[in-house]
């Protein structure tokens, strides 16, 4: 029998205590404590002075110092080593095990270890499946011969670096992505006099996060921006795509009511700042009055629309080219007249379709399951009909509403550049709230001149060349409907004769009327009592 070299046997039982780091006490540390702890274990295990481990940043380009010992500056300076340059660089490229005995000022990119006297390197590669991760390497300040013991001891601690980087970092990012998406969603849809609205959001059955979402948002001007949309992908990176897909949109729509343009200055920004990123998009604005809304398709599926008299049926839509693909082509809107009672649904693909199915059994599945009931019951069914207890691959968002036009009280509050082609949009957006609030035909006139002429007075009085906006606000104070126009300019004096008869106007259509002007603005309140809240 052959004795045993005691020097292996040490070597083993050190493997043996990283192996149970990496299985064992896997679940109960988090990624940089693991990393702490397995650095710690490898300069004890091969007696060198610094180990560290550096993975490959997002874009594939760069290795960035993630754990540190012995040169913990490597990452509180957050040094980045490009693929093929210096001796991590080098490694990483060539994904061989790389020494350097004596290193020189051309052996290195990090400055770090030359002022700290590293004579001599080990590094391996953080390989996981075939695909690279990284680099783990260490050092010492006396010249080292390193052998081929060393070598394959580093190695192995390296594969078990990879695996458990891999793990946890793949779990961190699913959780990050979770709730990332979730944080993006609306947390509680908006309240809009005249529509109701109902939505759901299901992960794929994998567990892994994608790019889907849907939103609603009221802009001052009194429209109103419906939106689903999917970008293509899974995991962390998809769901960051989505987060800024979705904050451009808030931002793009304050400056347009037109979806196809909305949808080309996204597809812009994503093309110039993102080629790598591509989104189906479905963008509906509904004007103030809620009578029609524009839609404008992305490559994204068509919305469905039923009502009280007519079974659902898919809108028709120019599609365009989802965002993100060139050559930019011009983007359409439909023009789509949403009746009282109408119900509309919007959703991702995810909802449609499964794998060894045709699309069409999908989208006829989901268009007798939809009707003009309440969005909360149509949801359910929906939901219920496509789901049911099937696991699904694919993310699923869904969103419905409906026109009501059921009377309330909620006040209006619309804001509009102080320009003559505002004027239609506040007397649309006035006229569809007076209906709702209950008044009849002479007072919804009454209000609309009254409220009109302080409009124009306001665009024509109140600022210079470089412009303002009219804040209208709206409001039932029984038996009162009580309208509120206010403007942050200066009132310049009537020109021309026979000008200035605006207020004459407003005060025999109204029941009050008072005009207060301020350093910031001025304010103008109309009155006018309403037979039916009395």
């Amino acid at each position: 029998m052959s004795r045993r070299d005691p020097a292996l046997g040490v070597v083993s039982e050190q493997l043996r205590r990283i192996e149970a780091v990496t299985d064992a006490k896997l679940a109960h540390l988090e990624v940089e404590e693991l990393f702490t702890e397995l650095l710690d274990r490898v300069r004890e295990l091969l007696a060198v002075d610094t180990a560290a481990v550096l993975l490959l940043g997002s874009a594939g380009t760069y290795l960035e110092a993630t754990a540190a010992r012995g040169i913990e500056e490597e990452v509180r300076q957050g040094v980045r080593i490009p693929l093929g340059q210096g001796f991590a660089g080098r490694v990483a490229a060539q994904r061989q095990p790389t020494i350097v005995e004596d290193i020189d000022h051309s052996d290195v990119f990090n400055p770090l270890l030359r002022e700290k006297g590293i004579r001599s390197l080990l590094g391996v590669p953080l390989l996981s499946g075939g695909t690279l991760m990284g680099v783990l390497h260490v050092g010492t300040v006396t010249s080292r011969r390193f052998t081929d013991e060393d070598v394959r001891v580093l190695q192995v601690v390296a594969d078990r670096i990879a695996l458990a980087a891999h793990t946890r970092i793949s779990l961190a990012e699913r959780t990050a992505a979770n709730v990332l998406q979730r944080s993006l969603l609306p947390g509680d849809l908006p309240i809009v006099p005249g529509l109701e609205f109902a939505a759901r959001y299901v992960p794929g059955d994998d567990g892994e996060v994608g790019g889907d979402w849907y939103d609603v948002f009221r802009l001052q001007s009194g429209w109103l921006c419906v939106m689903v949309g999917d970008v293509v992908g899974r995991g962390l990176s998809a769901a960051v795509a989505m987060g800024r897909l979705r904050s451009s949109m808030h931002a793009y729509a304050l400056e347009t009511h037109d979806p196809a343009d909305l949808l080309t200055r996204l597809d812009r920004q994503l093309q110039h700042f993102e080629p790598e990123v591509m989104a189906t998009v479905l963008c509906a604005m509904l004007e103030p009055s809620r009578d029609r809304m524009f839609v404008s398709a992305a490559g994204h599926p068509p919305p469905l629309m039923a009502s009280a008299d007519r079974p659902a049926r898919f809108i028709v839509l120019p599609n365009d080219l989802p965002l993100g693909i060139g050559p930019r082509r011009p983007r359409h809107s439909s023009t789509v007249s949403l009746p009282p009672g109408a119900a509309v649904c919007f959703y991702t693909d995810g909802l449609v379709e499964r794998r060894g199915a045709s699309l069409d059994v999908g989208l006829e599945r989901l268009r007798t399951s939809m009707s003009a009931d309440a969005p909360d019951r149509v949801c359910a069914r929906v939901m219920s009909e496509l789901i049911g207890s099937e696991a699904v691959g694919d993310d699923v968002a869904l969103l419905v509403l409906r026109r009501n036009d059921a009377a309330s009280h909620e006040p209006l509050d619309i804001t509009e550049p102080a320009v003559p082609s505002s004027l239609r949009t506040i007397r649309n957006v006035t006229r569809q709230w007076l209906m709702e609030v209950g008044a009849g035909p002479d007072e919804i006139g009454d209000v609309l001149v009254a409220v009109g002429e302080a409009c124009s007075n306001v665009v024509e009085h109140a600022y210079g060349p470089r412009g303002g906006s009219i804040s209208v606000q709206l409001s039932v104070e029984a038996p009162d409907v009580v309208a509120m126009v206010r403007d942050t300019g200066r009132w310049r004096p009537a020109r021309g004769r026979n000008r200035g008869r605006g207020v004459l106007l407003m005060e025999g259509l109204a029941d009050e009327v008072r005009i207060e002007r301020k350093t910031t603005g001025t304010e103008v309140v109309i009155r006018k009592a309403l037979a039916g809240q009395g």
